[in-house]
């Protein structure tokens, strides 16, 4: 469970930065006659690491952020700082070949990560179609190219499925997808997570703010009556979801008399673009289409 208030300043500063990626696909293993000509890498971003560990690179990684929590092997990698705020000493000291960072707010410590001597390159990755480029591009960086272009190549054939199968559905059920709950946040039309739920084939009530994250109040969501409402986080002392239900209210909203309301989800399949992409799609799909059998999906 996670402290609600100290928790928020981190889920923020992941959102401002574009959230990114991981997913599991398994690669194959390394040619131990490459390993010389490979690099080693720090990633600056939970994206990335999860990218690097996704196409088979993972023994290169020689530093990750505190924020790089997936997959479970990432722990055993020395930190290198807070996501967006790496120390420099601590950088240089790991002597990497390569620092692979994701588009930053303020470009300061890119430069200053330049001035170190140390080559840094930068993904940028913000929605599901730019997924499979991101990942061959890192493939390349690190010499995973066919692990990469195999991932890469499942994830956009996963997402023309999704496409073909939502593109006849008839109705499409509203989603409210609760990130934080003190205050209120959610996604927006320039979202992530907003893409995924079109994919799953719904719609985000979010869309009809033309921002990517932002602060809500609870007479907003009640006016926008979603027909589901799916909780990113774990409430401190009961179920996310038993909260929702009980807030004043909230039972005039259609997810709540219809019991459509869900928690408990890992929320980094929705709120990082990568290789788990297809993950966070079908488990939205099956909120919203519950209907459908196990055979009909992915």
């Amino acid at each position: 469970m996670h402290p609600k208030r100290s928790a928020l300043p981190h889920f923020i500063l992941l959102l401002s930065f574009s959230f990114l990626l991981w997913g599991c696909s398994p690669g194959k293993k390394a040619d131990p006659e490459r390993d010389s000509e490979r690099p080693t890498v720090i990633s600056l971003a939970p994206s990335i690491t999860e990218m690097i560990y996704a196409i088979g690179a993972g023994e290169q990684l020689k530093g990750r952020t505190s924020a790089c929590d997936w997959p479970k092997e990432a722990a055993s990698v020395p930190v290198t700082g807070a996501f967006g705020r790496p120390s420099l000493e601590m950088l240089a000291s790991l002597h990497p070949d390569l620092v692979i960072d994701v588009d930053l707010a303020d470009e300061t410590m890119g430069k200053k990560i330049k001035a170190l001597g140390i080559r840094r390159e930068t993904i940028s990755c913000k929605t599901p179609e730019e997924i499979p480029d991101a990942l061959k591009r890192i493939g390349r960086l690190t010499g995973h190219e066919r692990q990469a272009d195999s991932l890469a190549s499942i994830i956009d054939q996963g997402l023309e499925k999704y496409r073909q199968k939502t593109a006849e559905i008839g109705h499409r059920p509203s989603i409210y997808l609760e990130i934080w709950d003190d205050p209120f946040w959610t996604g927006g039309r320039g979202s992530y997570t907003s893409a995924l739920i079109l994919y799953a084939g719904a719609r985000n009530i979010g869309d009809a703010v033309e921002k990517e994250y932002f602060e809500i109040s609870q007479e907003w969501v009640i006016r926008q009556n979603p027909e589901i409402i799916a909780c990113m986080y774990m409430a401190k002392e009961s179920s996310a979801a038993d909260d929702v239900m009980n807030r004043p209210g909230w039972n005039h909203i259609s997810a709540v008399k219809n019991r459509r309301v869900y928690d408990r989800f890992d929320n980094s399949i929705f709120l990082r673009p990568g290789p788990r992409v297809l993950d966070g799609i079908e488990a939205l799909y099956r909120l919203a289409h519950p209907e459908s059998s196990p055979q009909e999906s992915r």
